[in-house]
């Protein structure tokens, strides 16, 4: 309990003293203190790794202090440390420790570096509080704060109206998804009365059993729930159709796109699926739902990778595809292959992000890849870094992506629920385009006749920015073979769940790498990677061939599927028509010149007919005086 309370605070102390002093500080000392926060966090969180992973330490479920008490409603700040936790703990401070190491050398010229170290460390402090949380009220802090210092971090360069665009998408996007998720969390303490998971957990089956009417139809509360937190999750690991936010945040610094993408906000929504394990394995409309929606954001996310041109752009709509697989896996119960390819996926997505910033800096911000081209001889670090991280991508026997992607395919394919065959060919059609684009990007940027404006002048990186992608390549490599055994075979039930590969049956990685062989993601790996050189190496005027044959689908894809244009005209022009409408005709008309001024010419005009009446003559006063007593004897009898 001491080291995670620590693993928080070192981040958190860092961060605010940076934040409050980062100009007395200088810029070295900022960067230090920061960095230096983290990895104390980073070594303490591999302590617990070991002890929960590999010595089986029994979990900690414990409350701090009872923040405050309101009649049934006790706040109470807690943490739960077991097998999920200490994972993401790891991956969080180890990738936000590479992020802090590998920013010394790309914000060098950046005037706001002590703000920029500031925000990534109270980033991390947010994650890890949003992680060790044992109750809703502390992870829904955790959760909006890492939703703050995202909006916060995409709009680093406020300067640019990209950027400032970019932060408020984000921002408003997940505001939706938070509302339905804050919703569900209102109905869990209205049912349980507790805000404690444990709580949440034991009434989970009488919670299955009961049921409510919603639009003329009986439902089980245990799945409204379910489907309501899931709305959360949708907003923060951008599920379709709330995705459109991620590719968006490449306008922030490329270290924050790496964080972001690799180990904290968009990770969130999986942790979450995985932390609530207990109520959604009774629930298989909601497993249903997070299936399927899981398995359409992996196909069709990837395929909107074909055609980008920003390298940046292409590593990220790589990380929709993952996390839709992860998000299928949690959906068909194996939580603990899809917090696995969480785990891998962390390692090799921050290479391929440090390494498409590595790229950009080397060609002095430069992000089209239409104007890259033949850089293998001149960034030969970077160049083998990059391979690294798209061979784990892809899924080639035996990097780690290939273990963790291959045991949530596997677990989807033997089962039998809703949606699972749709899912399961999703993500085995998925395999193919994930190699396509992966290696249309490597081609295009490394082997392809360079069309580099300056080739001379393009060099490798600072030391700073390279040694941390050495240091992923080496789990992005070897972490899958490591930790398959530990995490796949030796525990597959670690919440709650039933499903566990085929492939465990062969108790080694070595025997679940040969055995893919023979399996048909493995050939449509190769032959996405095989497509790839065909179009853009051998035969380069292919592409073009194909977007002027299928134009209507080259013009869909570049457009999105159409999510941005829809959302421009339904949200922000219908929002921006109804405040129209509630300007001109409630607020000027009704409100301005029909209660305020009109009850001021009401009271003149009441005033000019009532002045006639102060004649000044006795008799006339006498009259009214008369006609109202009569009124009144009238209204008596």
């Amino acid at each position: 309990m001491t080291y995670a309370l620590y693993i928080l605070l070192f981040p958190l102390f860092a961060g605010s003293l940076v934040g409050i002093f980062g100009k007395p500080l200088r810029a070295l000392p900022s960067q230090l203190l920061t960095t230096l926060g983290v990895a104390i966090s980073f070594i303490l969180s591999a302590i617990l790794f070991y002890q929960f992973i590999f010595l089986n330490h029994a979990p900690i479920n414990q409350v701090l202090y009872s923040w405050a008490v309101a009649d049934q409603l006790h706040l109470n700040i807690g943490f739960m440390i077991d097998r999920l936790s200490v994972m993401m703990a790891l991956v969080v401070t180890f990738v936000s420790l590479l992020v802090h190491i590998y920013s010394f050398g790309y914000m060098y010229d950046d005037p706001s570096k002590q703000r920029f170290f500031s925000y990534i460390s109270l980033f991390t402090f947010m994650m890890l509080a949003l992680i060790f949380a044992n109750n809703f009220l502390l992870l829904f802090f955790g959760w909006e704060g890492v939703g703050l210092m995202s909006y916060l971090l995409i709009g680093f360069w406020f300067q640019k109206d990209s950027a400032n665009a970019a932060s408020m998408k984000a921002f408003l996007v997940n505001r939706i998804a938070d509302f339905l998720f804050l919703v569900g969390i209102a109905g869990v303490f209205a049912y349980t009365h507790s805000l404690e998971f444990s709580q949440a957990f034991i009434a989970a089956p009488s919670l299955a059993q009961t049921s409510i009417t919603l639009f003329g139809h009986p439902a089980s509360v245990l799945t409204v729930l379910c489907l309501l937190i899931f709305c959360g999750a949708m907003g923060k690991s951008a599920q379709m159709p709330l995705h459109v936010w991620l590719p968006e945040s490449m306008e922030g610094p490329t270290p924050i796109s790496a964080l972001i993408h690799a180990a904290t906000m968009v990770t969130a929504g999986i942790y979450l699926v995985a932390r609530l394990s207990p109520m959604y394995q009774l629930s298989p409309t909601a497993l249903s739902v997070v299936m399927i929606i899981g398995a359409t954001s992996a196909l069709f996310m990837g395929i909107l990778g074909l055609v980008q041109t920003d390298i940046k752009r292409v590593v990220a709509y790589s990380t929709l595809s993952q996390l839709g697989y992860m998000m299928a896996g949690a959906g068909a119960s194996a939580y603990a292959a899809s917090i696995f390819h969480l785990f891998t996926h962390a390692c090799f997505k921050a290479l391929l992000f440090l390494a498409a910033g590595s790229v950009i800096i080397a060609l002095h911000h430069e992000q089209d890849m239409r104007k890259m081209g033949g850089l293998a001889r001149k960034l030969p670090i970077t160049y083998i870094t990059f391979l690294c991280g798209a061979l784990a991508l892809i899924a080639l026997p035996p990097t780690s992506g290939f273990y963790s992607k291959d045991s949530i395919i596997d677990a989807v394919q033997q089962l039998n629920a809703v949606g699972s065959s749709y899912t399961y060919w999703c993500l085995t059609l998925g395999v193919f385009i994930t190699a396509l684009y992966t290696f249309r990007c490597f081609f295009l940027v490394f082997h392809t006749p360079t069309r580099v404006d300056d080739p001379a002048h393009v060099h490798e990186t600072s030391s700073t920015m390279w040694i941390p992608l050495i240091i992923l390549a080496i789990p992005s490599l070897a972490l899958g073979y490591l930790l398959f055994k530990p995490l796949i075979i030796d525990s597959p039930s670690w919440f709650g769940n039933s499903i566990v590969a085929n492939h465990a049956a062969l108790q080694t990685a070595a025997a679940m790498a040969l055995d893919s062989l023979s399996h048909l993601p493995f050939w449509l790996m190769l032959a996405g990677v095989f497509t790839a050189w065909l179009c853009y190496v051998r035969f380069p005027k292919l592409p073009t061939w194909f977007a002027t044959r299928l134009s209507l689908i080259y013009i869909v894809l570049v457009d999105k599927y159409g999510f941005d244009r829809l959302n421009d005209f339904v949200f922000v022009k219908g929002t921006r028509k109804l405040s129209q409408f509630f300007f001109a005709i409630v607020d000027v008309k009704v409100i301005d010149e029909g209660a305020v001024h009109g009850s001021g010419k009401l009271i003149a005009y009441l005033s000019q007919w009532a002045r006639k009446l102060q004649s000044g003559y006795l008799y006339q006063y006498v009259l009214v005086m008369i006609l109202g007593l009569l009124v009144l004897l009238f209204w008596q009898i």
